[in-house]
């Protein structure tokens, strides 16, 4: 099959209401696009693999449900095995082998964007463009910040990889940065609540 970004988007969309998580989704395809282009890599299929890698999660949480039955929707469709595969390796449960570059990005990458979105919205600016890798690596430290964010897994992600964290850190940053909008982390939500406190 040929993969379409949007096709996919919508696919994304009609499984997704939340607005968090479709932006997750996002930030998790931005930072798969900023390693395939590192890696030199087909930045389509990698890009559509963090879009779609917890589609299905909304509907079907539970670690018996996700992300298999979306695997399986997702291989009726005609998917390539290389990205299902890739989507069932980012769930540590499933034990099943990350054996590819792009399964391991997918798994390195997944916990990070939800810490660094966490840092993001912290900010009184809520703007990701204002971040700094040090920023990130401050809160990192502190356990009680972003609690649901398993640290241990973005370590061993980075490792399997083969990246340094504080590039991966990095890297991750400046592409989530690249789609701030999109993410709703642009500011735009501060500067409205600021509006709405005026009147």
């Amino acid at each position: 099959m040929t993969l379409d970004r949007e096709v996919a988007e919508a696919l994304l969309f009609e499984w997704t209401q939340g607005e968090s998580l479709r932006a997750h989704a996002r930030g998790v395809e931005a930072c798969m696009r900023a390693y395939a282009r590192k890696f030199d890599e087909d930045e389509e299929i990698w890009g559509i693999t963090g879009l779609l890698h917890d589609f299905d999660y909304e509907k079907h949480p539970s670690e018996q449900e996700h992300p298999q039955v979306g695997c399986r929707f997702l291989k009726e469709k005609g998917y390539p095995e290389s990205m299902l595969q890739a989507i069932l390796g980012h769930a540590e449960y499933l034990d099943v082998p990350r054996e590819s570059r792009m399964a391991k990005a997918l798994f390195a990458v997944d916990e990070l964007v939800g810490l660094i979105s966490a840092v993001s919205l912290v900010r009184p600016s809520k703007d990701i463009r204002e971040v700094q890798p040090k920023s990130v690596k401050k809160k990192w430290k502190d356990k009680a910040f972003a609690k649901g964010v398993d640290r241990r897994d973005i370590e061993k992600g980075a490792e399997e990889l083969g990246v340094l964290l504080s590039d991966h850190i990095a890297i991750s940053l400046e592409a989530m940065k690249s789609v701030a909008a999109d993410l709703g982390l642009d500011g735009a939500a501060a500067h409205f609540r600021g509006e709405s406190i005026e009147k």
